[in-house]
């Protein structure tokens, strides 16, 4: 493994491959390994280059009372584009990971060449982080699915699992998570491996921190990166009509359905991931 000295902090990651610079970006309860099986099949043809986040194993953890901020996530992925020499990169997010990406390409476009979102938790596209009572009722009249997926997320997964961060019981907070996030089945399938990764990154900060920053329809609408919009066809539906928002706002997208595969797509059905990542980066390479 290889170390970048990103705003104050070490970051671990792997680099392989040679070409133009592809950069993944993990989500929650994950590291670098969580993309063990994207990391050769796109060195053939790139210069692959998978880190794992601030706090994130092997990093350091979180400091005791410190904010898990995604503005300084997104600043260090800045940062470590730029110490690493891979600018511009085309970066490939998932989940919380997918959200940094979203926030850099709009923060600074010049660096991101191309934009792989698969399914960003843009909750506040709709809603504060968390929600208000009366912006719930104003969303259930509008967009009436929409809100009862995102209460249906919030009331039976992540609300619960923010009270069992609170009592730091971290396996609570592992399983009602998970099961919200990625389905009860699919949670339920996890390897041992998988569910070792989890350990190693469940970060009670993250529930109990700042949340998830607001975004505007006119902020995205004025998004002009290439974009695929990635969901899993078993993933909560919660995840589907936010992707269903970001493809009505975004001006420049394209978006494919992984099949058999839930929330972590990239893991559950490597082959096809692969394959929708691979085919619209090098069309867009084409297309440039």
């Amino acid at each position: 493994m290889a170390q970048a000295n990103v705003n104050g902090t070490p970051l671990e990651y792997v680099e392989v491959g040679e070409g133009e610079p592809l950069v993944f970006v993990h989500g929650s309860a994950s590291d670098y390994r969580t993309w063990h099986l994207q990391q050769e099949a796109f060195a053939e043809r790139f210069r692959v280059i998978v880190y794992s986040r601030r706090y994130h194993w092997p990093n350091g953890p979180v400091p005791d009372g410190a904010d898990y901020s995604m503005a300084e996530h997104v600043a260090d992925l800045r940062a470590f584009l730029h110490a690493c020499g891979a600018v511009p990169a085309h970066v490939v997010g998932h989940s919380y990971g997918a959200f940094v990406g979203l926030l850099l390409a709009q923060q600074a476009p010049h660096l991101v060449r191309t934009l792989v979102l698969a399914e960003p938790p843009t909750i506040t596209l709709f809603v504060s982080d968390p929600p208000r009572p009366l912006e719930l009722l104003a969303l259930l009249a509008s967009r009436p699915r929409t809100a009862a997926s995102i209460i249906k997320l919030g009331a039976l997964g992540l609300g619960p699992a923010t009270a069992a961060a609170r009592r730091d019981d971290l396996e609570g907070m592992m399983r009602l998570t998970g099961t919200a996030v990625l389905g009860r089945s699919a949670y339920a399938g996890l390897s041992e491996d998988r569910r070792e990764q989890v350990r190693a990154n469940l970060i009670p900060a993250e529930l109990l921190g700042s949340g998830f920053p607001p975004l505007s329809p006119d902020s995205l609408r004025a998004t002009r990166t290439p974009t695929l919009l990635l969901n899993g066809q078993s993933s909560p539906r919660a995840f589907h009509h936010l992707t269903d928002r970001l493809e009505e706002l975004l001006p420049r997208t394209e978006r494919e359905q992984i099949p058999e595969a839930s929330h972590i797509m990239h893991e559950d059905n490597a082959p096809a991931y692969n394959a929708a990542v691979r085919s619209f980066i090098e069309g867009c390479s084409h297309a440039a």
